[in-house]
């Protein structure tokens, strides 16, 4: 299948085109590089022996129509969009403008070239604070930013132009928290500035870039006090974007991606510090508004219809992540 990819060059999209030219589908790759760089197109290149159509283009603009004008696209899987979250609550009109302008931008253009398959980078934010496990039946909870609530609407979005138009079938999937790094070591995530996940700010503290890591809260009911979260591999993630566009489905399926394991913060912090050998000086401050006790997956139906499991352990994530963070000159 002929895929166009949309922030294929940033920390998930790079590392899904890897899985999508393993498993036989050709990758057309659109990215605006706003947080991403053009140096991991000629890794991709190296990594998958393949030359890769780039376009430098903003998916909110007309201009991509070339795109489908010049490709044959079969499906669509669409990453690019803004996802600081703090960002989100002091420029939340541009995270408006935005996220939900490039859905509705790439939406207009799959209906116009007739693209059956369309797969959209959702989150388990739009749970709100219901109780974990978090299962697909659930209704969308109260968001409590503005990134999560582009996250709510742009779901809304494709169901509503799912319904109208039969033909056009959409897989929502609502990712946990991807960490790690491509085995290589070559590709991983690289935030610009300080970082917004924990996994980069573990790494930037364990190479001396950060001082120390700030833990936001011990007072969670959690196993330690600390925030508790399901973090999926980046490659595992990638993995189920690839059975997410070989699943025969039709109108609109809503699927997690995670492990269905929690991980608190300082559990990370500790498998961190035995797998790698390094120590992380962390010290506790206030917790974030918003921040729930604890935030996983129920799996069952990535099992059921995507025969998808995650099979990467938390050590893999913390090793590839170290791995990649060393690399970085």
């Amino acid at each position: 299948m002929k895929v166009l990819v949309t922030g294929g060059l940033g920390y998930i999209g790079s590392h899904t085109v890897i899985e999508l030219i393993k498993n036989n589908h050709e990758v057309v790759i659109i990215d605006n590089l706003s947080n991403s760089e053009l140096s991991v197109l000629s890794v991709l290149e190296k990594l998958t022996n393949k030359k890769l159509p780039f376009y430098k283009m903003d998916v909110k603009d007309e201009e991509i129509k070339k795109v489908f004008e010049e490709h044959k696209i079969e499906g669509i899987i669409h990453f690019a969009g803004y996802k600081a979250v703090g960002e989100s609550v002091s420029e939340p009109l541009m995270y408006y403008q935005n996220n939900i302008g490039t859905t509705l931008n790439l939406v207009k253009l799959a209906l116009k070239y007739k693209v059956p398959k369309f797969i959209f980078s959702s989150s388990a934010t739009v749970y709100g604070d219901q109780q974990s496990p978090f299962d697909e039946t659930m209704p969308r909870g109260n968001t409590t930013n503005p990134y999560g609530e582009t996250k709510k609407i742009n779901e809304r979005i494709l169901e509503d132009v799912a319904y109208a138009n039969k033909g056009f079938n959409v897989v929502l999937l609502r990712y946990f928290n991807p960490i790690g790094a491509h085995k290589s070591g070559l590709i991983g995530e690289k935030p610009v500035g300080i970082p917004n996940n924990l996994m980069p700010y573990i790494t930037q503290t364990a190479k001396g870039i950060r001082e120390k890591l700030y833990v936001f809260g011990n007072d969670y009911n959690t196993i330690d006090g600390t925030g508790v979260r399901d973090y999926i591999h980046v490659v595992d993630l990638a993995k189920g974007h690839v059975k997410a566009l070989e699943y025969n489905n039709k109108g609109v399926d809503i699927i997690n991606l995670g492990t269905g394991r929690g991980t608190s913060v300082l559990e990370l912090v500790t498998s961190f510090e035995e797998v790698n050998k390094i120590k992380i000086p962390y010290e506790i401050t206030n917790r974030r508004p918003g921040d729930i006790d604890e935030c996983y997956a129920s799996i069952d139906k990535a099992r059921k219809v995507l025969k998808f499991e995650a099979k990467l352990t938390i050590e893999d994530m913390v090793r590839d992540a170290w791995n990649f963070e060393k690399n970085l000159k």
